[in-house]
């Protein structure tokens, strides 16, 4: 990937598109939020078996032989269908805990001072001691606090924000389609210059993470990952705020997914530590340059 996916990627991205549009579509969504807390682990091996969680592993090893541009792709499609489970830190478990890279083990770890999905996971990774269970925004995703932050994995920051990508992206499908289809005085809403506005600048929001997201992937820099973070949860939660207000009070209805994308967006603002920090390194990165 040179900032712009190869063919190969393209039909990996497609891959992993179709293997969740069967095994996690819209059906499955609203029964997965009808069960809060309840992780599919028929689901979670089928992603093992697909190569999700083993996919930068050396194919030596079992895994998939790909890596950190590939990684991103996939997790972006996990954020735009709202995939549900301690993804990312089973991923990074893959090769270390066994049975992490086939699925046959859920892992989870406290990061940011938060655990996620930790009554259903296998392995924890990192000091849980004093948990205490939190009433999570997102019903897609079980939440505990831990009395002290735990270091956050750089490449953890980077997979965040693509999911963030991948939901900012549906974001902004799910608000164009409605404003094409909802008409209003005779008219479709989209015919509206304030609707169009708002499109545009979700679209605007999301094209600029995806290039800081796409960057990070290739130069894997902790100022671009920061970067790439801080431009996707925008992208995400306004992106999501924004198809709300294209869609009106429908849009908090639960046949509608939009306002589970911004109550997954501002969970994962907080999965990998705060904004504030992630800004604090980028300043002092740059300043540390311009010196």
């Amino acid at each position: 990937m040179r900032f712009q996916p190869t063919d190969d990627q393209r039909a990996l991205r497609d891959a992993v598109r179709g293997l969740l549009a069967r095994r996690f579509g819209g059906e499955a969504l609203r029964a997965a939020v009808d069960e809060p807390g309840r992780l599919d682990r028929a689901l979670w091996r089928e992603l093992g078996a697909a190569g999700f969680f083993a996919l930068r592993r050396p194919e030596s090893e079992g895994g998939v032989g790909l890596g950190l541009p590939e990684a991103v792709l996939v997790f972006e499609e996990a954020g735009r269908t709202l995939l549900p489970g301690p993804l990312v830190a089973t991923h990074l478990a893959a090769g270390e805990v066994p049975g992490a890279a086939s699925g046959e083990v859920v892992v989870t770890a406290a990061g940011g001072g938060l655990v996620e999905w930790l009554a259903e996971a296998d392995v924890v990774r990192g000091d849980v001691r004093g948990a205490v269970p939190l009433r999570s925004v997102d019903p897609l995703t079980p939440l505990h606090r831990v009395p002290a932050a735990c270091g956050v994995d750089p490449v953890a920051v980077l997979f965040t924000a693509a999911e963030q990508l991948g939901s900012a992206t549906r974001a902004c499908e799910l608000a164009v389609q409605h404003a094409r289809a909802r008409e209003q005085f005779g008219r479709p809403i989209g015919a509206f210059q304030a609707v169009q506005h708002l499109c545009a600048e979700m679209l605007v929001r999301t094209e600029t993470a995806r290039a800081a997201v796409y960057a990070a992937a290739v130069t894997a820099h902790p100022a671009d990952i920061d970067t790439a973070r801080l431009l996707a949860d925008e992208a995400a939660v306004r992106g999501a705020r924004d198809c709300l207000q294209v869609h009106g009070g429908m849009g908090f209805t639960w046949e509608f997914e939009v306002h589970l994308h911004l109550k997954r967006a501002w969970v994962r603002t907080r999965r990998t530590g705060s904004a504030t920090e992630s800004e604090e390194r980028l300043a002092a990165e740059l300043l540390t340059e311009s010196l």
